[in-house]
């Protein structure tokens, strides 16, 4: 097989554009589709469907790219393997993790640096719910979730815990609050994140539990814009502690307890059970303390 054609159609397919996939190859247009067309040739299938206003896969199209994915995850191992036996301070580490856990590991991420320069660290921001997948596949080599993923195929260890902080508006009615109930948040617009968590459902389920209507009239795709809506008095949240410590601290946003609702979160740093890690995952492994360790020195 043509593993460099092979490589041009996992461009075009990531870019969704013949001519962005050229721009990101520095090659021509018609060279990218030429070099598409003979891996088409080769493979006797029509990779992609050409009468479509936008670019889109075939049957046969998305079964390549799943496998030039794998093909990729397989060269860059083997470079990292390469480089480690020349240097067991050079490789590259690739750490999945969605907007809120990714505070986590800032941290170790300092630290891991300073140790090891010369590892590329790479972190990528990915739905909670599919880093375990991504792990089994190779996509990862390290993931950091809020909840344990029940897999044999898996390792995971609890590496702190945070909790779920309910905040308000310095302006709010609720600002100068120790405690509420949650019969008296009837009547509050929660800004919600229109992610699914296990936290959310546990919220939803106290709510049911008590007979208090959760208000969820806003949804909003990001922590940080949650965090805006709150500030601006649009409504109130239940957010990780961590992603509000600073702006708790600052008085920007107020933490009110809720009496009937405290719910602790886990955060766990995960990786395969079965595959060889790398030089610079194990060193990161390592690095980072589970809960209940003393840290390491760095």
């Amino acid at each position: 097989m043509d593993y460099a054609a092979l490589k041009v159609f996992l461009t075009v397919a990531g870019q969704r554009s013949f001519s962005r996939a050229a721009e990101k190859l520095r090659r021509t247009q018609p060279a990218v589709s030429l070099a598409v067309q003979r891996l088409e040739r080769e493979l006797g299938e029509k990779l992609i469907d050409r009468s479509a206003k936008d670019l889109l896969l075939t049957d046969a199209g998305r079964i390549v790219l799943d496998y030039a994915r794998r093909f990729e995850n397989l060269e860059r191992e083997l470079a990292n393997a390469l480089a480690e036996l020349r240097d067991n301070s050079a490789g590259q580490l690739t750490i999945g993790a969605n907007e809120s856990t990714t505070l986590y590991l800032l941290q170790h991420i300092v630290r891991y640096r300073r140790l090891y320069p010369r590892v590329k660290v790479e972190v990528r921001r990915s739905l909670s719910s599919r880093i375990p997948a991504q792990l089994l596949d190779g996509d990862l080599e390290l993931g950091v979730i809020s909840y344990d993923p029940q897999s044999d195929g898996l390792v995971s260890r609890v590496i702190y815990t945070d909790r779920l902080a309910f905040v308000v508006s310095p302006e709010h009615r609720l600002a100068g609050r120790k405690t509420v109930s949650i019969s008296e948040l009837g009547m509050e617009t929660f800004i919600a994140h229109n992610v699914v968590s296990p936290y959310r459902e546990i919220v939803l389920r106290a709510f049911e539990r008590h007979k208090v209507r959760l208000n969820m009239d806003v949804e909003m795709p990001t922590v940080e814009t949650i965090r805006k809506m709150v500030q601006r008095n649009e409504g109130v949240a239940f957010l990780p502690r961590m992603c509000v410590e600073q702006e708790i601290e600052q008085g920007i946003l107020c933490e009110v307890k809720v009496e009937e609702l405290s719910v602790e979160r886990k955060i766990r740093l995960v990786y395969p059970a079965r595959r060889v890690l790398s030089h610079a995952a194990r060193a990161f492994l390592e690095l980072v303390p589970g809960e209940g360790s003393p840290p390491r020195q760095g």
